[in-house]
């Protein structure tokens, strides 16, 4: 089986999921080379993943490696311009969201990937592979709700990892930026229009740290689109149970509801404490399948010429809504979406 040569770019938590991945349950792909600033991340790779071809300088790799293609997934702020150099070298490149942590950056990504229209191009917006998004999605489609007037999304980390939020709350973008990304892409996807203005709420209760930077523990935002479609998005950081995803689609002969519950398995516990049903913790626990599923989307896209259906443009898209979105919030208005290209 003809196999894609593929570098991986970053390997904190997120690029070892897709490292993982990639090293062994990807068929047509073979990591082939591994990048790092830091020696431990580039030894997980020698020692863990059989990887021995690591650098510590992004474009040697480009340069040097046998790859036909690379996956970056290092800080948000790197995105653009190692997409762009990569697709300059003539790799194919999936990119972790965000596309760019400017609207800027967004535009200047959208030309690199314009002047190399035979190269796949696929940004990691997971939640859209993920096996119960797919199936409602296609039961949408099917007409099994009517049409769609309403998304209802809700995003809440769980409190336990609150510290780590706190430590990187003011590089983070700010609540709607860092955290509602995923929700705005799921609202233009199931409604398939653009929001035209955004409300934001958002403040600071049990954690006032987040609003001493200018930030909010937890917020909401109410989004009216194009084709009069609504959205609403709550979202925040501490949630006591576990790793809450939960999104509503509403139509007119008909709803259906994604992980109401965010349960670990089909397992109850019936003991002392009551009925019990067990919740994920984390997003590589819950989303496991939907990374394994993306990047072996993109490899056949590589393999086959296919053309990526998530294109650059949903990654603009996305952060012009969540800078809006922010934008509401901090002012307290409502905020008209300008979509300038």
């Amino acid at each position: 089986m003809e196999k894609v040569k593929i570098g991986v770019a970053g390997l904190g938590r997120l690029g070892k999921i897709h490292a993982r991945n990639l090293a062994f349950k990807i068929p047509g792909a073979e990591l082939t080379a591994a990048c790092s600033l830091l020696e431990s991340e580039l030894a997980y790779a020698k020692n863990e993943l059989n990887v021995q071809d690591c650098y510590t300088n992004y474009d040697e790799m480009l340069a040097k490696a046998d790859i036909q293609a690379v996956a970056i997934v290092t800080s948000s702020g790197e995105h653009c311009k190692q997409l762009a150099a990569a697709l300059d070298a003539g790799k194919h490149v999936f990119c972790e969201k965000p596309l760019g942590i400017t609207v800027d950056e967004c535009f200047a990504a959208e030309k690199a990937v314009e002047k190399h229209p035979e190269k796949v191009f696929l940004l990691g917006f997971m939640r859209r592979f993920d096996p119960s998004y797919v199936y409602a999605k296609a039961k949408i489609e099917d007409g099994a709700i009517g049409e769609p007037y309403l998304v209802k999304a809700t995003g809440v980390d769980p409190l336990k990892y609150i510290e780590g939020a706190l430590k990187f709350a003011k590089t983070s973008g700010g609540l709607f930026i860092d955290m509602a990304i995923h929700d705005i892409d799921l609202m233009r996807w199931f409604l398939k229009s653009d929001p035209v203005s955004v409300y934001a709420v958002g403040s600071s209760y049990g954690f006032p740290q987040f609003a001493e930077i200018g930030d909010a523990e937890a917020g909401c935002a109410l989004y009216k689109f194009q084709n009069d479609a609504m959205g609403i998005i709550h979202t925040g950081r501490t949630a006591a149970h576990g790793y809450h995803i939960e999104t509503e689609i509403v139509g007119t002969k008909g709803s259906i509801r994604i992980s109401p519950v965010p349960q670990k398995n089909l397992a109850i516990l019936y003991n002392e404490q009551g009925v019990v049903t067990e919740c994920v913790e984390a997003f590589p626990e819950r989303f496991d399948e939907a990374y394994r599923s993306e990047l072996q989307y993109f490899i056949d896209c590589v393999l086959t010429g296919k053309t990526p259906e998530i294109n650059v443009y949903d990654g603009t898209r996305s952060t012009q809504i969540a800078f809006a979105t922010t934008r509401s919030f901090k002012e307290g208005a409502l905020v008209h979406i300008q979509y300038s290209d």
